[in-house]
């Protein structure tokens, strides 16, 4: 059974960088109930029944996640889960969930702060405590506490977020393959990720992001997707992401994926109707051998892996822009089809250009 103790409906304005939007709670109790005991503000039943879902405290004899983030409809979810001791004011609960949804994607910035929330919660068993620390990181970005630690929000830069993730682990693992992958993120493709274990979903789907620096988009990250109708629904809106999931039967669901990573097994496959635009070349052969070559320097550091990749791909844009030209309404500019053929690449390689300049917007209407 699900109940709400009681909630609060106002907000305040939102400064020094702080982009939570809702805080709530949720408990297990010592009969095995799971209770949605308190929000702030009001939620909808929708994104309730989706965070119930991400806690892993309603699942049977599961174990327990400290930490899970994701994404669903543009809003970030973080969650942080923990054992009651013996020792706590809370008696009758044994687990509980501290939940934060958010604008912006920084799990470190989330995992920090509900990390002190989970200490005030155990000591004072009400969320008075936190809801002042609460209104005080989103009213100044910061709150200070003695004996639950401080936390300040602009200490957490969005660009460490991004670079937390290892390039360098992704290569160790998958090698030369590691192409496809940069090749379905410059494609705007559709990535599905299965593993068994959540924080391996987690922790190599934030990463894959990086590999297409120069968009610094990681609006295309799912970390966290169950087979669910609704966030199937959501997922399938976007036109290309990357998805993680923890359920084998996904792996099943061609309709979701153009490039499927298995990664309990350490497999890469391309569904069939990607194949197309997937096709390798001379020119994938090079980016992958630069990738590899660069995360097998052990003088260089994940950033500068990126780095690397990065130049890479802004010698490929400079390799399609001769073949562009400003649109007819002059607003932007376009690929130029005839030019790109008569420049006679190798087949795979205009293949991939005039996949590219699609996934950029930039064929004639």
């Amino acid at each position: 059974m699900l109940e709400s103790r009681f909630s609060a409906t106002s907000l305040f304005e939102r400064q020094s960088g702080w982009e939570s939007d809702h805080l709530s709670t949720v408990e297990k109790d010592t009969n095995g109930e799971v209770l949605w005991v308190w929000c702030y503000p009001s939620t909808t039943a929708t994104l309730r029944n989706l965070l119930l879902r991400k806690c892993c405290l309603t699942e049977e004899n599961k174990l327990l996640h400290p930490f899970v983030f994701g994404q669903y409809r543009r809003t970030w979810f973080y969650i942080t889960t923990v054992e009651v001791p013996d020792s706590s004011i809370l008696k009758k609960v044994t687990h509980f969930s501290i939940v934060l949804t958010a604008k912006d994607f920084n799990p470190e910035k989330y995992a920090a702060f509900t990390r002190i929330l989970c200490r005030m919660y155990l000591k004072h068993g009400s969320p008075v405590k936190m809801m002042e620390s609460y209104i005080a990181v989103l009213t100044k970005g910061i709150c200070q506490s003695e004996e639950n630690g401080s936390f300040l929000s602009k200490d957490f830069d969005a660009r460490k977020a991004y670079l937390a993730g290892s390039i360098k682990d992704i290569v160790s693992q998958f090698g030369m393959e590691t192409v496809i992958l940069h090749t379905a993120l410059m494609l705007k493709k559709r990535i599905v990720v299965y593993h068994p274990k959540i924080e391996a979903v987690q922790e190599f789907t934030r990463t894959l992001p990086a590999l297409v620096w120069h968009r610094q988009d990681w609006t295309i990250l799912h970390s966290y997707v169950h087979l669910d109708a609704d966030e199937l629904e959501a997922l399938q809106m976007c036109p290309g992401y990357v998805a993680g999931f923890v359920d084998s039967e996904v792996s099943n669901r061609s309709d979701l994926y153009d490039v499927f990573v298995n990664l309990a097994d350490g497999e890469i496959t391309i569904a069939p109707l990607a194949k197309e635009a997937m096709t390798m070349g001379k020119l994938h052969k090079e980016i992958g051998q630069l990738i590899v070559q660069s995360a097998e320097d052990p003088e260089k550091s994940d950033s500068q892996v990126i780095q690397d990749i990065s130049l890479k791909t802004k010698e490929i844009f400079t390799n399609l822009a001769p073949f562009s030209e400003v649109s007819d309404d002059g607003e932007k500019r376009v690929l130029n089809y005839e030019a790109l053929k008569q420049r006679r690449f190798p087949p795979a390689t205009e293949n991939f250009l005039y996949h590219l300049a699609a996934a950029e917007q930039m064929l004639k209407i």
